[in-house]
């Protein structure tokens, strides 16, 4: 039987985000860390003849955080232009993993039409080393633009 080879696993720090807003792109340099996962939507159903309840897929949502070092005001911005003008911004976050030593190569996915939900407006903190912050979004779509490729077994 084979086994993954821990020289294949993914280094954390080995990758990239670049955030796509009105056309202009932002390196995203101080991500600390970022996950986006899609939930299927899922009605229950009886039917006749059987008693177990049923499931169906009807629909997705996209969730994603991030915790980012307090070092950009670019999301508070966004969220400034939302509360003063009511524009909500849609915008893309692009990620990259690629770690060197993995076999596993490079993956890209897109995360599409992303919205802020909850952005922090002010922070201090004396006992922090370094100020933080959390911001919850949500996207619509994604594109995978490069998948990772199988590591061989050891």
């Amino acid at each position: 039987m084979g086994y993954l080879k821990a020289s294949d696993t993914l280094f954390g720090q080995e990758g990239r985000a670049y955030a796509t807003i009105d056309g202009q792109v932002e390196e995203m340099f101080y991500i600390k860390r970022l996950t986006a996962s899609v939930e299927k939507n899922k009605v229950k159903m009886a039917t006749l003849g059987r008693r177990a309840l049923q499931h169906k897929a009807a629909g997705y949502e996209g969730k994603g955080e991030m915790t980012i070092y307090y070092v950009t005001s670019l999301f508070r911005q966004i969220m400034c232009d939302y509360m003063k003008r009511g524009r909500d911004l849609y915008f893309d976050i692009q990620v990259t993993n690629e770690d060197p030593t993995s076999a596993a190569g490079r993956q890209t996915v897109v995360l599409k039409n992303v919205n802020l939900d909850s952005v922090v407006m002010a922070a201090l903190d004396v006992e922090a080393e370094a100020l933080e912050e959390d911001v919850s979004f949500t996207f619509d779509d994604v594109e995978i633009l490069q998948s990772f490729t199988a590591p061989e077994l050891g």
